[in-house]
């Protein structure tokens, strides 16, 4: 099926965002699609602080935007708008780093006063990024998602059901896509 690269823009190790990516990254996988997650907490500070377009982890994941059919782009919401280490990666991409892919938004935060932070701050900026689509988002309440002991990870139903939704409609966009892709190929 697709390339899909899942990308967190979340600061921390243990953040809610992740491990909610790292669930839909399961379901995508369990469709039939490669992904492949890319945590930009990982990329060298000083990389995305200096704008070193040639750092090698800069360059690396410019070469993983490219591969990628798909994004899934996954940010905490502060102050309204995603985070600002994602925006540092997005600010060193070429700027039509998603031409042709399909894009799947998804924020969470702790209040629905930021359920907007999707369409008013994320989405205009992926389009920016010349995307043949993005599909709808969705935003999830901190409180919906929950961290056992074990690490496993429980959304609450009307979310859980939800991002699910919007997962397979990204998916099925993908699927459309590569389809599209091997009859001009």
């Amino acid at each position: 099926m697709a390339t899909v690269l899942s990308v967190s823009g979340s600061p921390s190790p243990t953040s809610r965002t992740g491990r909610l990516l790292r669930e839909l990254d399961a379901r995508l996988t369990g469709q039939g699609h490669e992904v492949i997650p890319l945590d930009v907490r990982t990329i060298p500070a000083e990389a995305l602080l200096h704008a070193d377009f040639r750092h090698p982890a800069i360059v690396e994941a410019t070469a993983l935007f490219e591969r990628a059919d798909g994004v899934v782009v996954g940010t905490p919401v502060y102050k309204a708008a995603y985070s600002g280490l994602l925006k540092s990666l997005l600010d060193l991409l070429p700027q039509y780093a998603l031409a042709g892919k399909t894009v799947l938004p998804l924020a969470t935060g702790g209040s629905h006063a930021h359920v907007l932070a999707i369409d008013y701050a994320l989405r205009p900026v992926l389009a920016s990024m010349g995307p043949a689509h993005i599909t709808p988002g969705w935003f999830t309440l901190d409180k919906d998602i929950t961290v056992g002991d074990d690490g496993t990870v429980t959304v609450a139903p009307g979310s859980a059901e939800a991002l699910a939704q919007v997962t397979d409609q990204f998916s099925a966009a993908l699927g459309g896509r590569t389809t599209l892709l091997a009859a001009t190929g």
